[in-house]
């Protein structure tokens, strides 16, 4: 069975050092994928200073809506 589920991508670095992770995580639920996506970003402290954080650390991390089947690997 398919269902609508949000896959929780996150990027490393930027410009010459962008890189996808490959191993995205999926939620049922809108608020807990971003609940993650506002979380992981801030382990490396305050981003009010980006200059600071070298781009090769800097985190980006987003909510995409997708259709996939159902299994035990999606969050609730």
């Amino acid at each position: 069975m398919m269902v609508h589920a949000f896959m929780l991508v996150v990027v490393l670095g930027t410009g010459e050092f962008r890189k996808v992770q490959p191993s995205p995580m999926y939620f049922y639920s809108i608020d807990r994928c971003q609940y993650f996506a506002k979380a992981v970003p801030r382990q490396y402290g305050n981003y009010s200073f980006t200059s600071r954080v070298d781009p090769k650390d800097r985190i980006t991390a987003y909510c995409k809506p997708v259709y996939i089947k159902d299994n035990d690997g999606i969050y609730k």
